[in-house]
């Protein structure tokens, strides 16, 4: 049963110092533009949604929260067409009318459209082309691309993209990747706007830009949906809050009102109190196990640019130790390089393990030593998306489930099955392909896959973005349980919170430069932040 509240204007000091408490009392009496009555949809084996009603307003920002397979990306594919009429029951009413789209062409002619989390862009077509890319503009029966240069500039100029249209996508940053495609978006004729996870992949100034251009979209009349786990931006920028839980509408909530903050969003949730946002540990921290002395990796294209500079830092057993950078910092770089020199041209630089050096030339010298890497890109580069859990699981090392050469499936599914259980993998079964798993449940198994090496020191990309609340307590359990096991491990992560009250020392990167080495206890995001945007390196603390 949807309820909401119509206890007034009162809000955060977000809300107040935007001046937003008029502004969200004529959304409150604005008309419904979209209604979705008890929609259910099913795929073999499982009930995705159940019964979920959704309504929203017009000119709102519309957020849906929810744990990770709880149905959000789900209900929106149900309303955008992707999964077309006829493959769910329940009913679209939409600006009044009931609609029955066959298929997303037909939703966007409408005037909703869907920008998903994996965007949707052709990296080696410029921005014009892809703004244009199966909507291309017409005149005498031929493309019009001088009337198309025309558009998008104005498309650019009204989503703040300030780019030479002729731009090639693998050119430009994630951020502004993703205001092509809202401005793609715009092409269409957008009245209702669908963002999956739009920040997920965004550094902080980025995710600030897109925020204040949906605010802008609101003040135009336009209607946002947004799915996010990132549960501060949610409060800051949403009007009312639909959450989900296991497939089913569990309450709509005006953020407006009195007492809706970040808990109250997470215990509608998860179902019950949270206490805190990371399990209790206390470290017992070894010697120094494996340190990198003068690393430094050139780009692998622009040959003037090095990556990393003269990097050194160390990993003491049982002990995790967090990296912070803006975007582009060399973080990734970082760790990719000493994965088997997995990334650029490696200049020079030693690394030592248990007093001793050794040679990483190779992902296979790199696993062979103990080292383990968590891409922060799952599905491109952590998971073969045409594989089953159990197949994931045990494709980094599998020489420890084959006998002469002949993989032994009864150990191969026994060993899934445990890591399953261990990691608290959802699903029927280690037979189910991971792509019909959700973000959380897909960075286990990647996570199972380098357990199953037994490494000495796990590198960890991003290892919980575009995944909820509940999912990144339970993989900050996994980590610290490593490190009880005297384990060494990285943290990249761009959430300094994250960072803050998971690692035991924090190192600072800008422009490849290792600029800071933090202690737990004296790490605030203040001085974080300055060590991340400076290349003068500051003493260790």
């Amino acid at each position: 049963m949807l309820r909401r509240s119509r206890s007034g204007p009162a809000w955060s000091w977000r809300a107040a110092k935007r001046g937003a408490a008029v502004v969200n009392a004529v959304v409150n009496k604005a008309p419904t533009l979209l209604e979705m009555r008890s929609i259910t949809k099913t795929f073999p084996g499982v009930v995705a949604l159940a019964d979920v009603n959704l309504e929203v307003r017009t000119g709102e920002i519309h957020a849906i929260c929810g744990e990770n397979g709880a149905g959000k990306s789900t209900l929106m594919k149900v309303l955008s067409g992707v999964h077309p009429h006829g493959t769910y029951s329940g009913d679209i009413i939409y600006r009044g009318q009931e609609v029955r789209f066959a298929d997303i062409r037909a939703s966007e002619r409408a005037g909703i459209v869907i920008i998903h989390q994996e965007l949707a862009l052709v990296p080696g077509m410029s921005i014009t082309e892809n703004v244009f890319l199966g909507n291309e503009p017409r005149r005498r029966g031929a493309i019009d691309w001088r009337g198309a240069q025309r558009r998008v500039v104005e498309l650019m100029e009204q989503v703040g993209l300030k780019e030479d249209p002729d731009t090639l996508i693998k050119d430009i940053g994630v951020g502004q990747q993703q205001l092509v495609e809202i401005a793609k978006a715009f092409a269409k004729d957008v009245k209702l706007l669908i963002l999956d996870e739009p920040t997920a992949a965004l550094n902080e100034a980025d995710s600030r830009h897109l925020l204040e251009l949906l605010r802008e979209f609101k003040r135009q009349g336009i209607t946002s949906i947004i799915i996010s786990h990132k549960l501060n931006e949610i409060e800051a920028i949403a009007d009312s809050i639909t959450i989900l839980r296991d497939g089913r509408t569990i309450e709509t909530l005006d953020v407006h009102a009195d007492g809706v903050n970040e808990d109250r969003i997470v215990r509608g949730m998860v179902g019950r109190e949270l206490g805190s946002r990371f399990p209790d540990r206390t470290p017992a921290i070894g010697e120094v196990f494996f340190e990198v002395r003068d690393w430094t990796v050139r780009h692998p294209i622009s040959t003037e640019r090095l990556v990393c500079k003269n990097s050194s830092f160390n990993v003491r057993r049982g002990e995790i130790v967090g990296f912070a950078g803006l975007m582009g910092a060399g973080r990734t770089e970082l760790a990719m390089s000493l994965f088997g020199r997995s990334y650029g041209i490696w200049l020079g630089g030693h690394v030592y393990k248990d007093g001793k050096e050794i040679q990483l030339k190779s992902v296979a010298d790199a696993i062979g030593h103990g080292l383990a890497y968590v891409s922060e890109d799952r599905k491109a580069i952590g998971l073969n998306l045409l594989d089953d859990i159990k197949t994931s699981i045990v494709a980094a090392k599998l020489p420890k489930i084959t006998r002469h050469g002949v993989i032994d499936q009864v150990k191969e599914h026994r060993v899934a099955e445990e890591y399953r259980d261990n990691l608290r993998v959802k699903a029927p079964t280690v037979d189910e392909g991971v792509t019909k798993l959700s973000g959380g449940n897909q960075q286990k198994v990647v996570l199972a896959k380098w357990m199953f090496t037994d490494p000495d020191l796990l590198i960890l990309d991003e290892p919980t973005r575009g995944i909820d609340v509940g999912a990144k307590y339970e993989i900050y359990g996994i980590i610290q349980r490593l490190a009880e096991q005297g384990k060494g491990v990285i943290v990249i992560s761009s959430e300094l919170p994250e960072l803050i009250g998971l690692c035991d020392r924090i190192y600072t990167v800008f422009e490849g430069t290792i600029t800071g080495n933090v202690s737990r206890r004296d790490a605030d995001p203040e001085l974080l932040m300055k060590q991340m945007t400076s290349t003068k390196k500051m003493a260790t603390r």
